[in-house]
């Protein structure tokens, strides 16, 4: 399922859907801060350094949690991501390795981020990080942690989309919201807000109680390395949060999309989806190509007829993002 549009209406004209969902929106709401006040948040020997979000899916997190990853690494620090491996079958903790375990196994987002640095699937975060901390973690990446009680954090950053910002400020599912905005930035250091400086600025200026936080502006920008896209016919599929904005990343780079296939988010690829897309691009003539997040759940029948663009984190001001590190005692190791 693809989000509904009465979440994205302004926060004063939510719609008669998202007041008719109101009910069952408050018993979401009273079992999440039932879950918080109940947790342990234990505090461990090494920092912990949680990204997340309010709204569900689609704000940019994947690429964020891989920007602090490499950057955390420059400085001379080990990181290692724990993740509840959403989508996967495995309950751990276990460590993640890209050339054994399957998207269906660990789910798609560990299995990407384990590329780049050692990482952890685990339903028990706290069990997670610690087995981490054994294996040489001296800092733990905490992915999707926000709403999770279970570990006390160092820093709390939320991403959010500055197009979508915090939609018609709901909670699930009558907004897009898994908690309340005013509780969720409560227990937050700062925001990354991901988008054009225009964009960011209203997103701050409609939301008022974002910039009470340290504010990071950045942009999502595909890593493109020897592939002219320009006038290219493609057939483009995508299973992520807003599967838009990588069709207009594709717009953007010159490429011609004859085909937009918007799946669910962590959609799998079956055997039969694929023959469907692929017969479709064989009859038009078209490149297919998706994003990195997809491309770790393609059947392997299908890998070499699929071209990846993958996109970065590129921060407005590098010192900014690293001020907000430096504020919670995260500093390079080394000069």
């Amino acid at each position: 399922m693809q989000p509904p549009g009465f979440w994205q209406n302004p926060p004063e004209k939510p719609g008669l859907a998202a007041r008719l969902l109101s009910p069952l929106a408050a018993l979401w709401r009273l079992a999440g801060e039932r879950r918080l006040a109940r947790g342990e948040w234990l505090r461990l020997s090494v920092p912990v350094v949680c990204v997340g979000n309010i709204n569900i899916g689609g704000t940019g997190k994947t690429p964020t949690v891989i920007a602090l990853a490499e950057r955390l690494k420059s400085w001379g620090w080990a990181p290692h991501v724990v993740s509840r491996g959403y989508g996967g079958s495995l309950h751990g903790p276990i460590k993640v390795v890209e050339r054994r375990h399957k998207a269906s196994e660990v789910g798609d987002e560990p299995l990407l981020l384990a590329a780049f640095c050692d990482t952890w699937v685990a339903r028990d975060r706290a069990a997670g990080a610690r087995t981490s901390i054994a294996a040489g973690a001296d800092i733990i990446l905490l992915d999707d942690g926000l709403q999770n009680p279970s570990l006390a954090k160092d820093l709390s950053l939320v991403v959010v989309d500055a197009v979508q910002g915090f939609g018609n400020g709901r909670i699930i599912p009558s907004g897009p919201l898994r908690e309340r905005l005013e509780g969720g930035l409560a227990r937050a250091d700062a925001v990354l807000v991901i988008g054009a400086t225009e964009a960011r600025d209203r997103l701050v200026k409609r939301w008022p109680m974002v910039a009470k936080l340290s504010v990071v502006g950045a942009e999502l920008r595909p890593l493109v390395t020897g592939v002219d896209w320009h006038g290219t016919r493609v057939l483009a599929f995508a299973g992520i949060g807003r599967p838009e904005k990588f069709f207009l990343t594709l717009k953007e780079l010159g490429a011609e999309i004859v085909q937009a296939e918007a799946l669910s988010d962590h959609q799998p690829l079956d055997r039969r989806l694929m023959q469907r897309l692929e017969a479709d691009a064989f009859f038009k003539g078209a490149q297919m190509v998706t994003t990195e997040k997809d491309a770790v759940r393609l059947p392997d029948e299908s890998r070499l007829r699929v071209v990846t663009l993958p996109v970065r984190l590129a921060p407005a001001d590098w010192q900014a993002f690293d001020q907000v590190l430096a504020d919670a005692g995260i500093l390079p190791k080394h000069d």
